[in-house]
């Protein structure tokens, strides 16, 4: 097959890109490379599998004429080019909007037009919940807990943006919807929750465990806002990828549906009274960090119910935390000159 993958040469597109090349189809990247590490990434697939099936387009979503261009012939559209930090979106909203909403939307009618048989899987986000004030949350000693969902959050629960980001990667992820049911794309999203392995150039707004490990090897600073215990699930790129393979399995029964795509109850940690004990462990020091005040809109909790993408594409994460950050520490120990 022939895969086309928006924002490819980014974290989670090169390691999609590195798992379907190694089984033998063709990938072209479209990439502006825009972000922190993106040649890097692009060097080592090219080192790795070489070019015969790796083409590599400079292309960036809101060019719809570029999109139409180079999209022809593929058999898989993976749409991961983003805007992806909600302060970003917060300083500048236009731009948000127009990678985000406008970019996925170019995607869209790119396929329409050119490609209306290919199947597209968009990364989405657990942002399109929003806020979720409403939903109880008890404290314990290392952490915060739901009151009420034991599973976590559900696709049932109402969608509420938040922020110029969680607006922008909502609207792509309601248009993926739209264009399924008005048109017949078959479409796929996934609301994808706090992803991290290999190759993740993390910063402080976006990627934080990535951000958090790297900081550790390289002895720079760590910032924690409010008191540490703020739950997230976490899931492994290797174990996102196997549901995107099983989406692309199963597109003609699920097309037009959408997927919580996280650690699940399993795979939680709170950010820094659980996750900071276990990079201590694995630094072999104490990590020093600076306090700051909670930041607005920062959930206490967030785990996403995965039972729905369990029974429909038979899927559920098999790399926990402990094991998934043991192996990212290792490689940005081995890879520091990435980080200089």
């Amino acid at each position: 097959m022939k895969f086309f993958i928006t924002g490819g040469a980014g974290f989670i597109g090169c390691n999609s890109a590195d798992h379907f090349l190694e089984q033998g189809h063709e990938v072209v990247i479209f990439d502006n490379l825009s972000r922190v590490g993106g040649q890097a990434n692009l060097d080592w697939l090219a080192a790795q599998h070489g070019t015969a099936r790796l083409r590599f387009v400079r292309g960036d979503v809101r060019d719809f004429t570029a999109l139409t261009g180079s999209i022809g012939g593929a058999d898989v559209v993976l749409h991961l080019a983003s805007q992806v930090a909600v302060t970003t979106s917060v300083q500048n909203p236009r731009e948000d909007f127009e990678i985000n909403a406008l970019g996925t939307f170019n995607v869209l009618e790119a396929v329409r037009q050119v490609c209306p048989e290919t199947a597209v899987l968009y990364a989405s986000t657990n942002k399109v919940y929003g806020g979720m004030e409403d939903v109880g949350v008890v404290e314990q000693e290392t952490r915060y807990a739901y009151a009420d969902y034991p599973c976590g959050i559900s696709e049932s629960a109402a969608l509420d943006f938040h922020s110029p980001y969680g607006c922008s990667k909502g609207t792509g992820d309601q248009y993926m919807l739209d264009y399924a049911r008005i048109y017949g794309l078959r479409t796929l999203v996934f609301r994808q929750s706090c992803i991290y392995g290999r190759r993740q150039f993390g910063v402080e707004d976006q990627g934080w465990v990535a951000h958090f490990v790297i900081a550790a090897v390289m002895g720079r600073p760590i910032s924690i806002y409010g008191d540490g215990k703020q739950v997230r699930d976490l899931l492994h790129v290797s174990d996102l990828i196997r549901a995107y393979e099983l989406g692309i399995a199963n597109i003609d029964r699920l097309k037009g549906q959408a997927f919580n795509v996280g650690g699940g109850v399993d795979n939680t940690l709170s950010i820094w009274q659980e996750f900071g004990p276990l990079l201590a462990e694995l630094a072999g020091h104490e990590i020093p960090v600076q306090r700051g005040d909670w930041r607005p809109g920062d959930q206490r909790v967030f785990i996403a119910d995965t039972r729905k993408a369990a029974a429909e594409l038979g899927w559920q994460p098999h790399i926990n935390p402990s094991t998934g950050i043991c192996d990212l520490y290792e490689w940005v120990a081995g890879n520091r000159d990435l980080f200089m």
